[in-house]
């Protein structure tokens, strides 16, 4: 059973930075797709960040020069580093792999103005 879990969520204040991780059971992340993306509370969910099963990254132009998608393959682990935050990205932050259609469960980001 595949299950992924987003940690790092928080509270920051504006122009602050967080990682967040996103780490896997059942599945080698080094061979995936992974996105993330954030939801606020009645509004849809909005891409944000991929890397595909060979590195290549690829941002929504909100968080472009701003966010950065990696991985560590020792770890089973994606990570999203957040910087230069903006009240506007505060939101629900959840991992997903395309290859099975799974879904973690959400972190939450706080950004204060």
């Amino acid at each position: 059973q595949v299950q992924l879990v987003e940690s790092g969520g928080g509270v920051v204040q504006a122009g602050g930075s967080l990682r967040l991780s996103c780490s896997a059971s059942g599945l080698t992340l080094s061979r995936a797709v992974v996105k993330w993306y954030r939801r606020v509370p009645g509004k849809l969910r909005r891409y944000v960040a991929t890397i595909d099963a060979i590195g290549r990254t690829a941002y929504d132009n909100t968080v472009e020069g701003r966010f950065i998608i990696s991985r560590d393959s020792t770890k089973n682990v994606v990570y999203l580093q957040m910087n230069d935050l903006k009240p506007q990205d505060a939101a629900v932050y959840t991992c997903m792999s395309p290859d099975g259609d799974y879904w973690g469960q959400g972190t939450q980001v706080t950004v204060s103005s």
